[in-house]
């Protein structure tokens, strides 16, 4: 039976990734409440600006009507909370301690597990200063307790609508006015920033902007090191309710191995519907403070582009000579695309190996707009996703180790060749951010460029950590020993923890050549920042705002 989602009271940031549906700008507001009477005001005030998941009338094409239509705003609003900000908002005993024991501790608390700490000194990650490392899980006057996400529309000339600046202006009234006769209320806290740079009130969002002929700036879908992101996310039951026709599970939901796809529970997202072991996971007392809420973590991750660069382009001159690539050119596109598991432009290496086979892919599915060919664009994007790894074992296609087989295993980890797996189906999660920064020829690595992920699922512990720890930072899974992911794993320079970084990619047992190794994997990415965070749903915003929360 299919999920019917109450779209009213979920928020819109959960169901919708807002950079692909006209939003390239954004703006992270991170706020602190001195006191919980301040802060229950500021979210009542709040809650009429809160951009909800029913669906615009702007995207029929791709998700059906639905019962419910409303207009695109120009800026969308959304709101989470950490452990220490419910804590701040006076939520009962009884529901703080419902919540996840890796909610309650923070990401900080857990940078070692996830590879943000210091592989040779075991130090704790430098972060920005708005997210300090050693903040009391007591409670701590720099601890971030809400989290204001914006997203905004462009104007033609690429900079983002006027109604961010309005929207940005209204919160800060907002905080100002909830202020008790104590003095004390909920106020921004700044420093978005490396220490001792200047501070940044705001953490501020791009998608990266292409200017036509004509003048016009459209934002591009790829990020700082030239790949093209937010492929993939995965479908869950309920989330497109009547797109039948368009089959958006296909290539993105649960596989089976027979050929068949369908949309994965809903309860691996939203908290109170039943998750791909038809349970419904225990959450915090009542469960309608819990139920169509879900939980998210913030990840700021700096790009170390100019180091990407320069080590991609000396690798592939050794690629090339080892595989007979004459082409510079195509000799970095190709070890490019066997780190990600995909082509720059998305195509992935499991339907396209090959120079020859991209090309033919791209004249297949040419990249379109979906305005200006709706039809094309869509069997573009279905074909982006519809591959597994089944026939493809040993990496010779694909490398097991890339990024691609470790963020999503599709059907390379059931217990036979082909088969679907429940242990993928039950580790996904959908991904929402931006980049940040400016990454155009000449930059520094020290320069402010990156992407600020939003990791969304119902179990921070099994999902995101699970991947993060497992997949992306061990090589188990992935045959690989101990090297992590050569994107964004925490990689060793070759002291205490073991030999340098490297990254295989097999080769074709019929070519004669051996494999290729890419040895002294230099730090690509590096976490400069984050939390976990509770989404609410609108239900259970009422609930903190008005101060009545009954955990019986």
């Amino acid at each position: 039976m299919t999920v019917a989602l109450d779209l009213a009271d979920i928020q819109g940031n959960i169901l919708t990734a807002y950079g692909k549906l006209g939003f390239p700008k954004g703006r992270f507001i991170t706020l602190h409440i001195d006191e919980p009477a301040a802060g229950r005001a500021f979210v009542i005030a709040l809650l009429p600006k809160i951009t909800t998941a029913l669906r615009w009338r702007s995207v029929r094409a791709r998700i059906g009507t639905g019962a419910h239509e409303v207009e695109r705003p120009p800026v969308t609003v959304n709101i989470a909370f950490s452990w220490l900000g419910l804590l701040a908002l006076g939520a009962p005993t009884r529901t703080l301690r419902g919540m996840p024991d890796e909610f309650i501790d923070g990401m900080a608390a857990r940078a070692a597990m996830l590879g943000d700490d210091d592989l040779e000194t075991g130090a704790p990650p430098r972060w920005d200063e708005v997210w300090p490392t050693n903040a009391g899980r007591g409670g701590d006057e720099k601890s971030v307790h809400i989290l204001i996400s914006l997203n905004a529309q462009v104007n033609p000339d690429g900079g983002a609508v006027a109604d961010l600046d309005t929207v940005t202006n209204e919160i800060e009234a907002l905080c100002k006015n909830v202020i008790c006769k104590n003095g004390k209320g909920v106020r921004v806290l700044p420093g978005h920033n490396r220490p001792g740079q200047t501070p940044a009130r705001y953490q501020e969002l791009s998608a990266m902007m292409r200017r036509g002929a004509d003048g016009t700036v459209s934002p591009l879908p790829t990020e700082h090191f030239g790949f093209t992101d937010a492929i993939g996310d995965p479908v869950f039951e309920g989330q497109y309710p009547n797109a039948a026709q368009l089959r958006p599970e296909v290539g993105h939901g649960a596989f089976d191995g027979a050929g068949v796809w369908r949309p994965l529970a809903t309860g691996e997202f939203l908290l109170g519907y039943p998750d791909e072991a038809q349970e419904i996971a225990g959450a915090a007392m009542p469960l309608s403070f819990s139920r169509n809420g879900t939980f998210m973590a913030y990840r700021k991750l700096h790009q170390n582009v100019a180091t990407f660069r320069a080590f991609m382009a000396g690798a592939a001159a050794q690629y090339g000579a080892v595989t007979g690539i004459e082409s510079r050119e195509d000799a970095v596109a190709l070890l490019m695309a066997k780190f990600a598991g995909r082509w720059s432009d998305g195509v992935p290496l499991s339907r396209a190996p090959t120079i020859a086979a991209w090309k033919q892919f791209n004249k297949d599915f040419p990249q379109v707009s979906p305005t200006a060919d709706p039809e094309r664009y869509y069997k573009r994007d279905q074909a982006l996703s519809l591959f597994t790894f089944g026939d493809d074992g040993d990496g010779v296609k694909c490398p097991v180790g890339s990024h691609l087989r470790r963020v999503n295993t599709r059907d390379s980890m059931g217990p036979t060749a082909s088969a679907g797996s429940v242990l993928t189906n039950r580790r996904r999660i959908l991904r929402r951010g931006l980049p940040y920064g400016d990454s155009t020829d000449g930059v520094a690595d020290s320069d402010e460029h990156g992407i600020v992920m939003l990791a969304v699922c119902a179990s921070l512990f099994r999902q995101f950590e699970f991947v993060q720890q497992q997949w992306i930072n061990y090589g188990l899974d992935a045959r690989a020993g101990n090297d992590a992911c050569p994107l964004v794993g925490n990689h060793s320079a070759g002291g205490v923890s073991g030999p340098p970084a490297k990254f295989v990619v097999p080769s074709d047992p019929n070519s004669g050549r051996p494999p290729f190794i890419v040895e002294r994997l230099p730090q690509f990415v590096e976490t400069r920042g984050g939390e976990y965070f509770f989404v609410p749903s609108m239900t259970a915003l009422r609930m903190l705002g008005m101060g009545v929360i009954d955990p019986t």
